[in-house]
């Protein structure tokens, strides 16, 4: 029987322990499904110093269909991603994507594969779990871990793909070149919300699965109470401008929503102690953040991702 041709394709900046860490477990999970695949993987290095490439090169032949670098060094993901995108989508018949602060278990591609064939999907994805090895028992206690989680029924079809772990047919992207990341929300965020909006308005059909999961290793620097109020506020901003550019929800939805969310920020604690639960402050001042965030679009600002 002929192995589905798979290829990979990272980007990474600044973080090289991460990159082998992910690359590692990638090996591991490729080996596992030999039987089943060729397994090829792309690294982007957005560095403008290309420190990325001594991991490649010290990781050589360790792939089947290669593991080949690229150079972006603009600092702007979306022209990383679609340096990435291009090449991976030449050298295999589906593209993978993730991060390289991600560990991916060892029946990953095995998983998004067998979600392919049951459901014929031209795109499949599932969650990336946060991880967070660092902090204070509150950041683990409050469920921080759902911020940004994607959560659908079992093989549903989201409006949306995680770029953190997604598979997508390489001739739906190459029949269809005006999707791709714009480079206009490459320091911004939000252009992988973009990109799988356009192409699932153009005909792409997604599946969603927990069984594909990853894992996204949280460094000490995210599990502070500070980084964690400074994401909410990105990532409200973010839905904003996506939401906006994309044409799913109108200025007055959005003002509608932002209100709401911070509304629901504030009332948890109440909410929460009635039921009696302990009241989880630090996430209600979150959400109360996450509709600050969207109310500064409103005014036109757009928050840098860090």
């Amino acid at each position: 029987m002929a192995r589905t041709p798979i290829v990979l394709y990272v980007c990474t900046h600044k973080r090289n322990d991460e990159l082998l860490r992910l690359l590692e477990s990638v090996k591991l999970a490729a080996s596992a499904v030999a039987d089943k695949a060729e397994v090829g993987v792309v690294v982007v290095d957005d560095n403008p110093d290309g420190r990325a490439k001594a991991v490649v090169e010290g990781l050589a032949n360790s792939f089947e269909l290669g593991l080949h670098y690229r150079k972006s060094g603009k600092q702007n993901i979306s022209l990383a991603r679609n340096i990435g995108l291009e090449a991976a989508m030449e050298l295999g018949d589906w593209v993978l994507m993730t991060d390289d602060d991600i560990v991916v278990p060892t029946d990953w591609f095995e998983q998004h594969l067998e979600l392919q064939q049951r459901t014929g999907a031209d795109a499949t994805t599932g969650p990336a779990l946060l991880v967070f090895e660092h902090g204070g028992d509150w950041i683990r206690d409050e469920p921080f871990g759902q911020v940004g989680l994607l959560d659908y029924e079992e093989e549903s079809s989201p409006p949306e793909c995680s770029t953190g772990n997604s598979m997508i047919r390489s001739d739906f992207l190459a029949t269809h070149p005006e999707i791709r990341f714009d480079p206009g929300l490459g320091t911004a965020g939000g252009e992988d919300m973009v990109f799988y909006r356009a192409a699932i308005s153009a005909g792409l059909l997604t599946k969603f699965s927990t069984k594909v999961a990853v894992y996204e290793m949280e460094p000490a620097i995210r599990s502070t109470y500070r980084y964690q109020l400074r994401r909410s506020l990105w990532m409200g901003n973010t839905e904003y401008e996506t939401n906006l550019r994309s044409g799913r929800a109108t200025r007055l939805r959005l003002f509608l929503r932002a209100n709401k969310r911070a509304g629901l920020g504030l009332s948890r604690p109440v909410v929460q102690m009635l039921g009696r639960k302990r009241p989880q402050l630090r996430y209600s001042s979150a959400l109360v953040a996450q509709g600050v965030g969207m109310m500064l679009g409103q005014f036109g600002v757009v928050l840098e991702h860090r």
